[in-house]
């Protein structure tokens, strides 16, 4: 695909090819991205535009980058797009969630092997029957990951939105009955916590034959909360940013095995 607008470098990232590695790992806040550098070999700043922030550096020998995505689907989609424009096809995810299961504790990460595709990016896409689900290959390298960090970790699916106030005060919105509804069937079938931008990603690597993953790790859960049990409140990430750069090693090195 031609890069759009802009002859010479994408039109948000402000990169062309060579300026990124095919393993990405992908975050909300731009500050993140200098977070997940620190793990990498030989880590140089490339750019910064808007909200997207990007590093690459190499991580057992391959060229790898770190990436900003904002919040929400449309940012992350345009991220995601640029990127494959400029060689990426593999990319992980690192963020952050609120806590649905109430087994799920503030602290704890959460590796998704699909997202619930309650947000409008993944609509413009693929029809909503087609599901938003994570390569498998990723998700065991990040599991993997977090059983040898010793991080409290769960797999399973990650419920996706576009209003985060809508979630968190759906009292006050002309539509609350539809968003407690569905709020509490997801919560019946066994969605572990509330993100916004893996549904996006899933779906849009599906549809350019990309690889994806994601992890998020949880700040605090409002089930636990309503049901009266302890919420501890956790606003690091560091454990996700561990458990994303030891998973994607794990990936290269799989992924070398194999070839």
């Amino acid at each position: 695909m031609a890069t759009v607008y802009a002859p010479d470098e994408e039109f948000h990232l402000k990169i062309r090819p060579g300026d990124v590695g095919r393993y990405v790992l992908l975050c909300g806040d731009p500050a993140r991205t200098e977070k997940i550098a620190a793990y990498f070999d030989d880590a140089v700043f490339v750019k910064s535009n808007r909200e997207y922030t990007i590093w690459t550096g190499t991580l057992e020998g391959e060229k790898v980058s770190a990436c900003s995505t904002g919040i929400g689907g449309p940012s992350t989609a345009i991220a995601v797009e640029e990127l494959i424009h400029c060689g990426a096809d593999t990319f992980i995810r690192i963020g952050s969630a609120g806590g649905m299961a109430p087994e799920v504790v503030g602290g704890d990460v959460v590796i998704g092997t699909g997202a619930i595709r309650m947000e409008g990016t993944s609509q413009e896409y693929a029809p909503s029957e087609y599901p938003a689900v994570a390569d498998y290959k990723v998700v065991n390298a990040l599991a993997d990951a977090a059983e040898e960090e010793n991080i409290p970790f769960h797999v399973g699916v990650l419920h996706n939105k576009d209003n985060f106030y809508g979630q968190h005060s759906p009292e006050t919105m002309p539509v609350r009955e539809k968003l407690k509804g569905k709020w509490q069937a997801f919560l019946e079938c066994g969605a572990l916590a509330s993100e916004m931008e893996s549904a996006a990603l899933f779906i849009i690597c599906a549809v350019r034959r990309a690889r994806a993953g994601a992890l998020v790790q949880v700040f605090a859960n409002q089930t636990r909360r309503a049901m009266g049990l302890e919420d501890p409140m956790v606003l690091d990430t560091g454990a996700a940013v561990r458990v994303g750069v030891e998973g994607l090693r794990k990936l290269i090195l799989r992924d070398r095995a194999s070839r």
